[in-house]
């Protein structure tokens, strides 16, 4: 028996010491956001993620997705402070489901979006266009409950009209999530009409659908709370489409929903300017031109709030001193020829010893500028033959492998690479480059990616980076992001 209760206890141990470490991946002091996807009849491929974007790009949130919600129990939710449902589909079963009820009843939140509060068979009676859509089981009733509203099928049925542009009028602007917010904001969404409103949902926001759009002719309830148990849900009837998302007034009424749903106290400001970047961010200055590329390449910059990238291509990039402005330069242009006084922005700004950045096509910049490809990048890709040294070639769609070969900060959680990619051959390349990363592919010279020898900037260049085969990479996002932060001198 003495046995038996020690074990007990080591187990009891161990589930406590991992409940804390789970809480200890989140980022500190942020609230614990558990987002429900995987299953909907709209877009939620892209809804989900512009949804995560907006919680996070406040610094308020931490945020995780679950795209297979009938997986969840007890355990799963334990370290979160909210579910956000964008989930439309099939019912989970027992197990899931009681853990939700559960969750919400215990005083945490709940956050129902635009047609999660569809899902389930939550009408009365499950109609024709339910069973065509999959909800062939019996409705959960208790999700109706919480979410303060059902589907009718029975006229006047739930619907919605044409999708259109509309006024979202505060009912309850004394409410912590309208404070401040003013008498309404503008949507740009479908207007659902006709719900089965439960009696505890307490209506904050109504819009007037009008008949000429295909609606009720009447004021509909599009944003309501429940209380229900101790815990506090939040419902938006807006989302339809990331075009709806990225509406101000969705984008801060969902946010302050959430934290209220969360905490039921709202922090966040009315007006939600999203901090996509810290205040301390490095300014980079992206220089495109002369050359084609995937959008992909933007994409890049994407998503890191330690870098604000400005893309400005040529023949405007170096108009002006770029010395107070930025911080970095990345190139990734094509061009020879640079008017005078655009030579000597650049030349200031390399020699005030601000970072460079030169990737893929940009090494064949100003093929006739020593200073430039000698000197700063330490590489020249010839246009044509120069002397005893041949042209550059090129080669589309090679299968590339390419390793680490150096200790650096610019290669932490890089790794090896591997991708379909233009290789070059024959370029000149300066002895005094510090290798950081190479290939055997025998249309390559070896070296692709290095830090210059300069000695008045930090210059890092790679041939890595023609489309998007390379671009949606993970380690060479990874490895720019880290070239953009060492060169600016904020990796150590």
């Amino acid at each position: 028996m003495r046995k038996f209760t020690l074990a007990a206890l080591l187990v009891l141990a161990g589930i406590a010491a991992c409940g804390q470490t789970t809480k200890a991946l989140f980022k500190p002091g942020t609230l614990r956001v558990l987002l429900l996807s995987g299953r909907n009849n709209h877009e939620w491929r892209e809804t989900t993620p512009y949804l995560k974007k907006v919680l996070l790009s406040t610094g308020r949130f931490d945020v995780r997705v679950n795209e297979e919600p009938a997986g969840m129990s007890a355990a799963t939710l334990a370290a979160y402070d909210v579910v956000v449902s964008d989930y439309c589909g099939p019912r989970w079963g027992e197990l899931a489901e009681k853990a939700l009820v559960d969750f919400v009843r215990s005083g945490k939140g709940l956050v129902i979006v635009h047609a999660a509060d569809y899902t389930f068979g939550t009408m009365p009676v499950l109609g024709d266009h339910m069973t065509q859509a999959g909800f062939t089981e019996p409705p959960w009733t208790e999700y109706g409950d919480m979410v303060g509203a059902v589907w009718s099928a029975a006229n006047p049925h739930t619907h919605h009209g044409k999708r259109h542009i509309f006024k979202v009028k505060f009912t309850t602007p004394d409410h912590p999530i309208a404070q401040g917010m003013g008498e309404s904001f503008l949507a740009d969404d479908e207007l659902y009409f006709d719900f089965l409103m439960r009696p505890s949902a307490k209506i904050l926001a109504t819009a007037f659908n009008a008949t000429e759009m295909g609606g009720s002719g009447k004021d509909e309830p599009i944003l309501w709370t429940v209380d229900y148990g101790k815990g506090r849900v939040f419902h938006t009837a807006l989302g339809h489409d990331v075009t709806g998302l990225r509406e101000p007034g969705f984008k801060v009424s969902f946010a302050r929903g959430t934290e209220w749903a969360a905490t039921g106290a709202v922090t966040l400001p009315p007006k939600l300017e999203e901090q996509e970047f810290n205040a301390d961010a490095v300014r980079a200055l992206v220089v495109t031109g002369g050359h084609s590329y995937d959008p992909t390449f933007d994409g890049i910059f994407e998503g890191y709030p330690d870098i604000r990238a400005t893309v400005d291509p040529h023949p405007g990039a170096f108009r002006r001193d770029l010395r107070e402005k930025y911080d970095v330069l990345v190139l990734y242009d094509s061009v020879q020829e640079l008017p005078a006084a655009g030579k000597k922005n650049l030349q200031d700004f390399v020699e005030a010893g601000k970072g460079v950045v030169v990737l893929h096509h940009a090494v064949i910049d100003f093929n006739d500028w020593p200073w430039w490809w000698r000197d700063v990048m330490g590489c020249r890709y010839l246009a044509k033959p120069d002397g005893d040294q041949p042209a550059s070639k090129y080669l589309h769609d090679v299968d590339l492998i390419v390793q680490p070969v150096a200790t650096h900060p610019i290669l932490k959680g890089v790794g090896p690479q591997h991708f379909i990619e233009e290789t070059y051959k024959d370029v000149w390349m300066s002895p005094t480059n510090l290798v950081l990363m190479k290939t055997d592919a025998p249309t390559a010279d070896g070296p692709m990616a290095w830090i210059s020898s300069y000695d008045k900037s930090r210059v890092f260049v790679t041939l890595m980076g023609h489309d998007r085969q390379v671009h949606i990479t993970p380690g060479y996002r990874r490895l720019v992001h880290n070239a953009i932060l060492w060169t600016a001198g904020r990796l150590k």
